[in-house]
């Protein structure tokens, strides 16, 4: 039986891995600095460890589930914007061959969390399954755009990425910027 809707939920799926992975990291993370500066002993006066690290582990896979989440979204809009421009499929054939992204991402996502104790692993696995998942992207719609097509839609999706980013990275630094500045030393 062959359904076109059989891997529609491993999106969501894979978005729950990586904030799973990047979530116990980060839990693991937080419970190291919060007992280097005291703070672990009083709360466990409040709360059990267990409590504390599930609560921990619970608004850090929040956190990174709406930040996936979240660049999902745009992934999506840009894929598609992008094949408005570059592609001649107008019928929509383009979407149904690019769903094994989606099954490339739970893959890296299930792979992620081996390396939950290394942030480069992490990071390094996400990176590498973005990248895979977007050459795939690019082999199946390279039959339904022009080489003038394909060059444009490989500079454009990289062109928006690289902007996003790099408007991320300039903004935080000018924060951590401003921030240092005012500390009175």
């Amino acid at each position: 039986m062959k359904n076109t809707y059989l891997f529609g939920y491993f999106p969501l799926i894979s978005i729950m891995l990586f904030s799973l992975s990047f979530a116990i990291y980060g839990e693991m993370q937080a419970l190291v600095l919060l007992k280097n500066i005291g703070i672990f002993d009083g709360m466990l006066e409040f709360f059990s460890e267990t409590g504390i690290k599930l609560s921990l582990l619970i608004v850090l896979f929040l956190v990174c589930f709406m930040l996936f989440a979240a660049l999902k979204l745009i992934s999506d809009t840009v894929t598609l914007l992008a094949l408005l421009f570059f592609s001649k499929d107008s019928e929509g054939n383009d979407l149904k061959n690019i769903r094994l992204g989606a099954m490339i991402f739970f893959v890296g996502g299930a792979v992620s969390l081996i390396s939950v104790n290394s942030i480069i692993g992490l990071g390094a696995i996400f990176l590498g399954t973005t990248i895979i998942a977007f050459v795939q992207l690019v082999y199946k719609i390279s039959p339904s755009l022009t080489t003038s097509g394909l060059i444009g839609f490989i500079f454009f999706y990289t062109f928006i990425w690289s902007a996003m980013v790099l408007v991320v990275a300039y903004s935080s630094i000018k924060l951590y910027n401003s921030i240092m500045a005012s500390l009175p030393l």
